[in-house]
């Protein structure tokens, strides 16, 4: 039976998106790719970029990806996109590609979704409370937790609070939602990598891991609780280790995975090991989606500069999960 299709869709349609997609549409891939975009926007970019792209309309029986050849669900946009010139207009748009691609991958008409970046500020600009393509997701789906994982070669980092200010991130920190975290992280890792018994390495809260509490008692009434009991039910926990020694080289070769308490704990080491060639990953919908590491970089938009290599390793990771695996396992732990 031929594989389904995978969904992409390209984000802010003023930044690189539209470039990265079709710069990959180019290339032979094992599956079939199908766009969901405004046909005009991605004709017109082609132009712009001299890339000889042939547009089709998708009618759900596409069988393979032809080089240079996209199938695509036409949504229209609000007002017509110039390349580095994001407009909030579109605001609507850049979420309407998301849930037809959604609804797609639920009736499984699609078998994964990736999706290119999109311009938060300008989605909240046009009045609409988007924190990021993670959370907008889990809410479309009704899934009560998610859980944002980024692969690069050599690193897994997964992070236990996304999109949050970090004055919100302690009282975010609780039990329940901390186990579920885990479990996720751990029935991801076995599912979607073959990882029979992942060892993950847990992140302390604050510095030094709270130094005994002297510098935070997160670790103590909350973290080391939950890894204890999730120990006991026979989970490879490291932790809570602090965070300023936990990505040394030769440490990082005794784990799978790394939890890491926010944002930008541990995801500036992980784009300093492998930015450009990192995947976003989403644990917890009932779907594979995987992303680019980057955002719309809209000053390159219409440039032919923009480097694809996020969006070619999302799509090789979403065939991957999905069963037909088209990149090396070793480049990926």
């Amino acid at each position: 039976m031929p594989a389904p299709p995978i969904a992409v869709t390209p984000g802010e349609p003023a930044g690189v998106g539209p470039d990265l997609l079709l710069n990959v549409a180019a290339r032979e891939w094992p599956v079939p790719l199908v766009a969901i975009a405004d046909p005009e926007l991605l004709e017109a970019r082609a132009r712009q970029l001299e890339l000889s792209i042939r547009l089709t309309d998708f009618h759900g029986d596409c069988r393979e990806h032809r080089a240079g050849e996209l199938p695509v669900i036409p949504v229209p946009l609000a007002v017509p996109a110039e390349a580095g010139k994001p407009d909030p207009a579109n605001a609507d748009y850049v979420l309407e590609t998301l849930r037809r691609a959604t609804l797609g991958c639920v009736n499984h008409v699609f078998g994964a979704l990736v999706t290119g970046p999109v311009h938060k500020g300008v989605i909240n600009a046009a009045g609409q409370p988007f924190t990021g393509h993670t959370e907008f997701l889990a809410e479309l789906t009704g899934t009560e937790q998610v859980l944002m994982v980024l692969a690069a070669p050599g690193l897994r980092v997964a992070l236990a609070t996304t999109h949050l200010p970090l004055t919100q991130v302690a009282a975010s920190l609780d039990p329940d939602r901390l186990t579920t975290t885990l479990q996720l992280l751990h029935d991801g890792l076995r599912r979607h990598f073959g990882i029979d018994r992942p060892r993950i390495r847990v992140l302390g809260l604050n510095p030094h891991a709270g130094e005994d509490g002297h510098l935070g008692r997160e670790e103590i009434e909350i973290i080391t609780p939950v890894l204890d009991r999730l120990r006991n039910a026979g989970m490879d926990l490291e932790g809570p280790v602090p965070a300023c020694t936990a990505f040394n080289p030769d440490r990082l070769a005794d784990c799978d995975a790394v939890l890491a308490m926010y944002h930008d704990q541990g995801l500036p080491v992980l784009k300093h090991l492998g930015f450009g060639r990192a995947v976003n990953i989403t644990f917890g919908l009932p779907f594979v989606r995987t992303s680019v590491d980057h955002g719309t970089a809209c000053e390159l938009a219409g440039t032919g500069r923009a480097d694809p290599g996020s969006l070619t390793a999302a799509i090789e990771t979403a065939i991957a999960m999905t069963g037909l695996s088209c990149h090396r396992e070793a480049d990926w732990k």
